[in-house]
């Protein structure tokens, strides 16, 4: 396997960096420590188990900052096909990170306030925990926000993919029925959330291009064509 030869097969590789510590931080984590609709034993959880809290905070600032690299990566890759589109799919990839960034402090916010910051001395521990429980929430609706990027940048790349003639269209057209996914559950999870569920069951099954697309770069890679060759389908007419 020549990575050098094969730019897609590097850029699968860094993605996979990306989403090892983005699945810790984004499922792992929570399912340890949350648990929904009981915010006594969630904030006991989180107060029992700080370090690993911790390490889900690390482990998403270290995806997403990783994660530029990849949209980079990509745009190399894609960048023949449409310049146009390939710079928008970087404007809308780079977009949540500031946000993702700046939601964690909501979760640092619930580190102070769980054992007492000396600013908060003056309240007692219900009030300490609500404060907790608001930030825990409010981490979890950061997210949501950024999520609807995680879906946005997919629409661009799945058009870029389908049109590339070097990447099987299928999976340009997966990557668009993901981004249409983010954006539904995101949405459901802001605008209406007595909806949430309803959506996630029939949005989340298409959850899986993103992923598909991961791995086919992982084992096969993309290589550019170059300017001027005919495409696999052109070639045969």
């Amino acid at each position: 396997m020549n990575l050098n030869r094969n730019p897609g097969r590097n850029i699968g590789l860094v993605y996979l960096l990306v989403l090892i510590p983005g699945v810790f931080a984004l499922m792992y984590v929570p399912a340890q420590l949350i648990v929904r609709d009981n915010p006594v034993a969630t904030l006991n959880n989180i107060a029992a188990s700080e370090t690993l809290f911790r390490l889900g905070i690390g482990a998403e600032l270290f995806s997403q900052a990783l994660f530029i690299v990849v949209a980079l990566g990509l745009y190399e890759l894609l960048k023949a096909v449409d310049a146009r589109r390939a710079r928008l799919m970087v404007i809308l990839a780079v977009a949540p990170i500031p946000i993702a960034f700046l939601n964690e402090l909501n979760a640092v916010a619930t580190l102070l306030i769980l054992p007492g910051d000396s600013v908060l001395s003056s309240l007692e521990q219900p009030q300490r925990d609500a404060l907790a429980m608001l930030a825990v929430r409010l981490h979890g609706y950061g997210l949501d926000i950024a999520a609807a990027f995680w879906g946005l940048w997919l629409f661009p790349l799945g058009l870029l993919v389908y049109r590339s003639g070097f990447i099987p269209r299928i999976l340009g057209v997966l990557l668009i029925a993901n981004c249409f996914s983010y954006v539904a559950n995101s949405f459901a999870s802001l605008v209406m959330p007595q909806y949430e569920s309803i959506v996630a069951r029939w949005a989340s099954p298409l959850q899986f291009g993103e992923l598909l697309f991961l791995f086919w770069l992982l084992i096969a890679g993309a290589v550019p064509k170059a300017a001027g060759a005919p495409t696999a389908l052109e070639a045969v007419h």
